[in-house]
């Protein structure tokens, strides 16, 4: 796990080379495989020939992505030197990620049309942002802009990576300067709170983005980070702390589904990109400790069709390390909306059923029903509607591969050799993480901005699920007065 922020013994600084703020590719780091982050050159031929033959569900999802607005190659970048989130003047990080959100769905929608008007839409919008971001602000919500827009903008840079016209050097180097140092931090001290403070999705999302600039800038310490956190790391986000408990039936019990509906599905779909990621550079996560993730994801698959789950209460610490404190306990599933969608299904159910040849009923039923999956701007105009890239039914259905056993392997693209993956376990069953039945503490307050996430995030989940009220307990996205946060994230 991280020792210290942004560093391990004897690693680089985060995506520079001996802290002196070049990318480490231009150090002379071993390139990893390019492209090489959600999609590798395979899986972008496949969706253009797929396409191009009519075949479903490919077209089904390109069509999808063809009416998004923010596919459009007319979209233009509206650039920040700042962006603020949680806090700041102004709070304006929908501007950054509906931006991230164009380029990289132009960017797609350039490689399985062949039309290059699209790619160049792409370049202008991130050549334009590396050009002029310089910092991310705001309460503790900052470190989700880093996280989730971090991972989003450098999987929309990879897909034209090797265009002419974009600046690849600067846009590593925003990466690692803006980005990176973050969500690097957060993993190392989660801002200055105990370690169970911040909710599954805060590390998955700081995870994501720590491996996803990794490989962009070839740094190969910084993925090596990330890897080992999300196998070894203290926080709710390391596998087996987001799935403390494993069932003998093959279902794995969720932690943040003690909390809503929307957050579960939120971490379900970080992890998978972090797992998919991973994949595509030769390193197995996908089936770390016997496939654990595949347990967790039919679990949460189950639940949010409204099937009965099984959950182990749950108590965790809260507050600031020397500061206020407090604990709260998750002491049974929460209600579900089986109208909620998120675009998180086809990634997964793809990789367990179709390249591992896996039986995995709720994750194959869950993506059918979510079929065809949109992306940003398609799940409500709020935050919550852009946290995934989406867009797995184009690019993730893929056929059954003829070798369900062979290990992951990188793209032939790549100018060096991957670190090697680790999967596999013992499968033993652990012991589930800490139980209790104490009520939350109610008197416990946040002090040095200890923030919760989803604030202002209600409606956007709720348009994503359909309904125009959230009551009943579908959504316990809670309202919390920004002057007296908890910091229960």
């Amino acid at each position: 796990m991280l020792k210290a922020a942004g560093v391990t013994a004897g690693a680089v600084g985060v995506g520079t080379a001996l802290g002196t703020g070049t990318p480490a590719a231009a150090a002379g780091a071993a390139a990893h495989a390019h492209p090489g982050l959600l999609h590798t050159r395979a899986d972008l031929d496949r969706m253009a020939a797929k396409v191009k033959a009519g075949a479903a569900p490919y077209t089904a999802g390109f069509a999808k992505l063809a009416v998004n607005r923010h596919a459009a190659s007319g979209w233009t970048a509206n650039p920040q030197a700042t962006v603020y989130r949680g806090a700041g003047s102004p709070q304006n990080y929908a501007i950054l990620y509906n931006d991230v959100h164009a380029a990289y769905q132009n960017a797609l929608r350039g490689h399985v049309s062949g039309d290059s008007a699209y790619l160049d839409t792409a370049v202008a919008i991130l050549n334009a942002w590396s050009a002029e971001l310089t910092s991310l602000e705001g309460s503790a919500d900052r470190f989700l802009a880093a996280g989730l827009y971090g991972y989003q903008f450098a999987n929309a840079a990879e897909l034209v990576r090797d265009h002419g016209d974009f600046e690849l050097g600067r846009f590593q180097e925003m990466l690692s300067k803006v980005f990176a140092p973050l969500s690097d931090s957060f993993l190392a001290d989660h801002n200055g709170a105990v370690v169970t403070n911040y909710w599954t999705n805060w590390d998955l999302a700081a995870m994501a983005c720590v491996l996803a600039t990794g490989i962009f800038c070839d740094d190969k310490a910084q993925v090596a980070r990330a890897v080992d956190y999300f196998k070894n790391g203290e926080g709710l986000g390391a596998v087996k702390h987001a799935i403390p408990v494993v069932h003998d039936d093959g279902l794995a019990e969720w932690v943040e589904a003690g909390r809503d509906q929307g957050h579960a599905l939120l971490g379900v779909g970080l992890m998978g990109t972090v797992c998919e990621m991973a994949w595509n550079q030769g390193i197995d996560l996908y089936g770390y400790d016997d496939s654990r993730f595949l347990k967790g994801a039919q679990y949460v698959a189950k639940w949010s069709m409204g099937g009965a789950v099984p959950y182990t209460a749950n108590t965790r610490a809260k507050g600031a390390i020397d500061g206020w404190s407090g604990q709260e306990t998750a002491a049974d599933a929460a209600a579900v909306d089986p109208a909620m969608q998120r675009p998180i299904w086809a990634m997964i159910a793809n990789h367990y059923t179709k390249r591992r040849g896996l039986s995995a009923t709720y994750l194959t039923r869950i993506a059918a029903q979510a079929a065809p999956e949109g992306g940003g701007g398609d799940y409500g105009p709020n935050s919550g509607g852009y946290d995934q890239l989406g867009f797995g039914t184009l690019a993730f259905t893929r056929d059954r591969a003829a070798d369900t056993a062979a290990s992951p392997s990188p793209s032939p693209a790549a100018g060096g050799s991957p670190s090697p993956g680790a999967g596999g376990g013992s499968g033993a069953r652990p012991q589930s993480g800490a139980e209790g039945t104490a009520s939350p503490s109610a008197s416990a307050r946040a002090q040095g901005g200890l923030a919760a996430t989803g604030s202002d995030d209600v409606v956007g989940w709720a348009a994503a699920a359909g309904v125009t009220a959230v009551a009943g307990g579908l959504l316990f996205l809670r309202r919390r007065d920004r002057g007296r946060r908890d910091g229960a994230q």
